[in-house]
């Protein structure tokens, strides 16, 4: 049989780095690829007491059908964390999702047709593209600097293009690590006031901050922005939830949207999530997770400024988990990567992060799925092969 599949899905490539992730299965090979949390930081005693509770107390309700909208009390505790950051957000405005992945799809179906304009920041996260790339618009892409996306390139962008959606990753961007500074976020959302453009944000990273001041997303200086956050950096990514805040209106469309797609996100896993943020140690959690990230950072950082060559550059992060790497001008990391792959490490190369024209000379590494004895031994044998390359 020849199965005609619909045309969208010849424009929308796998996922580079699942690919990847396919290849460093060999337990010999030293990973920084995946954005993966680390397991240690998962609570499994206090999830487990939680589930068995939940069982023995709700166990009907829990294994039942439930509302699109998600868990009232979930929905609750996701408001009351963001008015103690300043942001205003009611429980009417939140859509528990699977994970923050299904969040972007959902903006995607809403929001766009074929040949919309979408902006991206430069670069973007990978799975962004693949989600918005379903619905086949056409992507723009506004460089990062030091502490934010270039705004007079954004505005310059909003005029030329007019784009449906502007997506970005304020807090420790994926993949660069990079966070927009306060006055860089105010820009932002003084740009955008007043634009038909939809700001986008995506904030999985926002709780893992382990050094500098803390801000609060840009969602607060421009409240008609779609939010979006996830339980995967401070529970557990297996257990697939996340959410979406948006204005009454848009909210409306996300619900229908989810209806369509897969009714609701699992009641259980909502209630058991509720419970553990509820009634357990929270903060305590959290601040083993920064501890242990800031840990693994420093020490990334650290030995790369000693075993790389002095022309190679990258991102220092105060949070979240990953860090980006710039090797010398005309220096390939696809290259590298498979020459690293012979010293059994392996990360992501940055061409898959581009929307447009990529820089051929960057890559990803994830510091905070590694122990400290990986990531010494995984430097010291990609140094080599840097210097390798250079020859």
């Amino acid at each position: 049989m020849k199965y005609e599949f619909a045309a969208r899905m010849g424009k929308v490539p796998r996922s580079f780095i699942r690919e990847i992730l396919k290849v460093t299965e060999d337990p010999e090979i030293i990973s920084f690829a995946g954005g993966l949390p680390n397991p240690e930081s998962f609570p499994y005693h206090d999830i487990k007491e939680v589930a068995v509770q939940v069982l023995e107390e709700s166990g009907a309700q829990a294994l039942q059908y439930s509302t699109t909208e998600g868990y009232y009390p979930l929905r609750e505790w996701v408001s009351n964390r963001y008015q103690s950051k300043g942001v205003k957000v009611d429980p009417e405005e939140v859509l528990v999702t699977n994970g923050s992945q299904q969040g972007l799809d959902l903006v995607g179906k809403i929001f766009l047709n074929q040949e919309d304009p979408v902006l991206v920041e430069r670069p973007t996260y990978l799975a962004a593209l693949q989600s918005f790339g379903l619905y086949e618009p056409v992507f723009y892409s506004v460089p990062l600097e030091e502490d934010g996306v270039d705004v007079n390139r954004l505005e310059e962008a909003l005029h030329e293009f007019d784009p449906k959606l502007f997506y970005a990753v304020p807090n420790f961007q994926n993949p660069t690590g990079i966070s927009y500074s306060l006055k860089r976020r105010k820009e932002v959302a003084r740009v955008l006031t007043g634009s038909n453009t939809v700001f986008v944000e995506d904030n999985p990273y926002g709780e893992i901050r382990f050094m500098g001041e803390d801000y609060p997303p840009v969602k607060a200086f421009l409240e008609e922005s779609v939010l979006l956050g996830s339980f995967s950096k401070i529970v557990s990514p297996g257990i697939r939830l996340g959410w979406i805040t948006a204005p009454a209106e848009v909210m409306d469309k996300l619900v229908t949207a989810k209806q369509a797609s897969d009714l609701h996100s699992s009641l259980l896993s909502q209630m058991i999530v509720h419970r553990y943020l509820s009634e357990y140690p929270v903060e305590a959690h959290l601040e083993k997770i920064r501890s242990m990230y800031k840990s693994q950072r420093d020490l990334m950082v650290s030995l790369i400024q000693e075993e790389f060559p002095d022309d190679v550059q990258c991102t220092e992060p105060e949070g979240g988990m990953f860090l980006w790497v710039t090797l010398p001008e005309g220096m390939s990391s696809l290259e590298l990567f498979e020459m690293a792959l012979k010293e059994q490490v392996a990360f992501v190369p940055g061409q898959a992060f581009y929307a447009e024209e990529p820089q051929y000379n960057t890559l990803r590494m994830n510091f905070s799925n590694s122990s400290a004895e990986k990531i010494e031994t995984g430097i010291k044998r990609l140094a080599r092969s840097i210097r390798e390359l250079e020859k």
